[in-house]
């Protein structure tokens, strides 16, 4: 009998595969997404210290928003965690796209660092 892999499971591989090569330092932290069925979230992370120095969600933006889950979201949020980065001193970051395949919501959500100034 057939068992179903569960799309989480092959996701939290895929991801335990990338964070052995991408690695967030000081000078250069790592930019996370984690992607829910109904929000999105960013942290901008420095591994070596452990600490999240930056951080926005979709609940951030429930007054811009009508659909926290999609794309136009994503992007806001994008654009939102640059804009605390950038408060911070953070202009460039290693993208770490969670084990999450680079199209969509993770897509416009990179793309919206970018345009916000962020360098990724």
């Amino acid at each position: 009998m057939f068992k179903k892999v569960s799309k989480n499971l092959t996701r939290k591989k895929r991801h335990k595969r990338v964070r052995s090569k991408v690695f967030g330092t000081p000078e250069r932290p790592r930019l996370n997404v984690y992607r829910s069925l109904t929000n999105i979230y960013a942290q901008i992370i420095d591994d070596v210290a452990g600490k999240t120095l930056a951080a926005a969600s979709s609940i951030d933006l429930k007054d811009q928003v009508t659909q926290k889950g999609n794309k136009e979201a994503a992007k806001l949020v994008g654009e939102l965690v640059a804009k605390r980065a950038l408060e911070k001193g953070i202009e460039t970051v290693t993208f770490d796209r969670g084990g999450y395949i680079y199209h969509g919501r993770v897509k416009a959500l990179a793309e919206g660092a970018r345009e916000a100034g962020l360098k990724l």
